[in-house]
């Protein structure tokens, strides 16, 4: 499963970057943070809330975006946008943290570092490169694993998106105490989609509990049928990579 390779790597790289001076040093800085939770909630006026992502490639469908500028694009999700979200890993997906530390120094809207996060480490850079939250996937790691990252990412200021694929990663969420919880609908063995599995879903978490649709999601008629399901925001990257004018689409989605 490419799930297990990219931890692999992950893991790879990251015993020869970690730091504990660094570590240190990421956690002195002074930070102040944008809502995730405000901004992520639908609402009357606001009902379709979109995290737009600075996304290159990825490894299904390769190269997405040629002459990839992610500070242009970047640019553009800042005024149309309610949150980002900025790819991070550098091996399948092509991105890099510099782009987040790049992007932080004017994004009005949330940080979302989109990686395979498995260690504190990574959550501790994340807060230096001046992410609002980070993405903890179910599949990737054990309950009380991903317990001790959710814990730490809260207790340093930071929200966690829960990205959850079925019922099992469901259980763990739920365990975890996840507040803000992310359905991606592919199937991350055949990559096959299941745009349902927010509305099978939705009816087992606690109320409060903020829903994100992620992967597939390529038209304003989807986003208007998910948010009868119960969904909130959108996470939207290949769509978006793939347009000709990316402010005029995002109006389209944000206007249905």
């Amino acid at each position: 499963m490419i799930l297990k390779k990219i931890i692999k790597k992950t893991k790879e790289d990251l015993e020869k970057r970690k730091n504990e001076s660094d570590f240190k040093k990421f956690l002195k800085l002074k930070r102040d943070f944008r809502d995730v939770k405000k901004a992520l909630k639908s609402t009357p006026d606001n009902p379709y809330r979109i995290i737009a992502e600075v996304k290159k490639a990825s490894p299904s469908k390769g190269i997405i975006k040629e002459n990839f500028n992610p500070i242009e694009i970047a640019k553009i999700y800042n005024e149309t946008a309610d949150a980002m979200s900025i790819l991070t890993e550098p091996h399948f997906f092509q991105g890099s943290i510099e782009y987040l530390k790049e992007i932080n120094n004017f994004s009005k809207i949330p940080l979302l570092r989109k990686d395979f996060i498995v260690d504190e480490f990574q959550i501790a850079e994340a807060y230096g490169a001046g992410a609002d939250f980070i993405l903890l996937i179910a599949k990737a790691l054990e309950t009380n694993e991903l317990k001790k990252l959710y814990d730490f990412a809260k207790n340093i200021g930071l929200e966690v998106l829960f990205e959850i694929h079925d019922e099992e990663d469901l259980q763990k969420a739920l365990e975890v105490g996840a507040e803000i919880i992310g359905f991606n609908h592919r199937n991350l063995k055949t990559f096959e989609m299941d745009m349902d599995l927010s509305k099978k879903l939705i009816p087992k978490l606690p109320k409060g509990v903020i829903v994100v649709a992620e992967s597939g999601i390529n038209s304003p008629k989807i986003i208007k049928k998910l948010h009868q399901n119960g969904v909130d925001a959108y996470l939207i990257g290949e769509h978006f990579m793939r347009q000709n004018d990316i402010k005029q689409e995002i109006l389209k989605f944000k206007a249905e």
